[in-house]
């Protein structure tokens, strides 16, 4: 500017000189009564009849509209008596500058906080070999039983009935069991409950009925927890679990109900020496209609096997009978299905005979 000009006079010129140039919208005035253009900063240097100086304009206008408010600006000529030029040094968004400033420092946060989270390599592999330990199942005694990584160590004991119940167990985070594995009680276990405090943990069925009642036989049993009456252990949850644990009782306090001995159900010799001959393998043999044995496996390779065959009459295993079992059968035409045990609500075929070692041995 040519000449010493004050402040209130560049104010003026802001005010005077773009009034009315687009209407009430874009006027400097009423936009900041609105409060769409903030407090304007000016700063002036006066030196050898020249003044020189920044003008600052906050708004919350949109792009269009500030384009045009400054375009408006730079077309002030006079300031006061005084010609003048106003030139746009920069247009600036302190939000999109905030918004960098924010994300940098979240990129710091985040790095440093990763840093110091992130576990070692060390860490890492402790977590997750425990983790492997934990659902890891091992084998005890001269019988090979399904047990839990804990059991050598426990105090504690807890005997269940299959190698599903002790992996669902160790699910829940319950390492100190071992399982039955068929009709008979393993001399392995009779031996843990002598000499340890244990605990039987059976499904709520008949089959759980029976081998409680043979473990009230011969073992020295401290106490006795079911799961509810209908459900198998191995398909408890967490919760399930936890309650029957809790609700356990001592075993002499547990009502044994004397039921009227069924009478022997008569099979063929050669049925009833393989259910004998089979108590405690975990095995299954098929016989034909001539009672001739026509194929031996382990029980969990039985459903498969069995559909793959044809000509079966009879089909012994120590096992439970499901009903999944019961319908592989009945579409192979077997005549007999017989187990240590036979599972709860059972749907059975009119020609297929469902028996069990108990049943046949009596």
């Amino acid at each position: 500017m040519e000449g010493v000009v004050e402040k209130p006079d560049v104010i003026g010129a802001l005010f005077g000189q773009t009034e009315g140039l687009f209407g009430p919208e874009l006027d400097l005035r009423e936009l900041q009564k609105s409060g769409r253009i903030g407090r304007i900063e000016i700063s002036l240097d006066s030196k050898q009849d020249k003044t020189t100086g920044k003008i600052n304009i906050p708004t919350s206008l949109d792009r269009v509209s500030t384009a045009i408010i400054a375009a408006s600006i730079e077309s002030i000529d006079r300031v006061g008596p005084c010609k003048a030029s106003v030139i746009l040094n920069k247009i600036e968004d302190i939000r999109d500058a905030r918004r960098r400033i924010i994300i940098d420092r979240a990129k710091d946060v985040l790095q440093k906080w990763t840093v110091e989270t992130m576990p070692g390599t060390d860490e890492i592999f402790r977590e997750v070999s425990e983790m492997l330990r934990l659902a890891r199942v091992e084998k005890y005694g001269p019988e090979g039983l399904t047990a839990g990584p804990e059991l050598n160590r426990a105090k504690q004991i807890i005997v269940v009935e299959g190698r599903a119940d002790v992996i669902n167990l160790l699910r829940a985070g319950i390492q100190n069991t071992i399982a039955v594995e068929g009709a008979k009680i393993p001399q392995s276990i009779i031996k843990l409950c002598n000499e340890r405090e244990a605990t039987a943990f059976l499904d709520g069925d008949r089959g759980g009925d029976l081998i409680l009642k043979e473990l009230q036989q011969v073992t020295t049993l401290k106490y006795v927890a079911r799961a509810p009456r209908g459900k198998e252990v191995e398909d408890l949850t967490f919760k399930e679990i936890e309650k029957a644990l809790k609700s356990k009782v001592a075993v002499e306090k547990v009502k044994v109900v004397k039921k009227k001995e069924r009478r022997k159900k008569i099979v063929p010799k050669q049925i009833a020496e393989t259910a004998k001959e089979l108590g405690g393998t975990l095995e299954a043999v098929l016989l034909d209609a001539q009672m001739k044995q026509v194929g031996r496996m382990p029980v969990r390779e039985l459903a498969e096997k069995l559909q793959q065959m044809k000509d079966i009459d009879t089909v012994v295993f120590d096992g439970v009978i499901t009903q999944r079992l019961v319908d592989i059968a009945a579409e192979r035409n077997v005549n007999y299905l017989v187990a240590a045990r036979v599972s709860a609500a059972m749907k059975q075929p009119l020609k297929l005979k469902l028996m069990t070692f108990e049943e046949i041995l009596a």
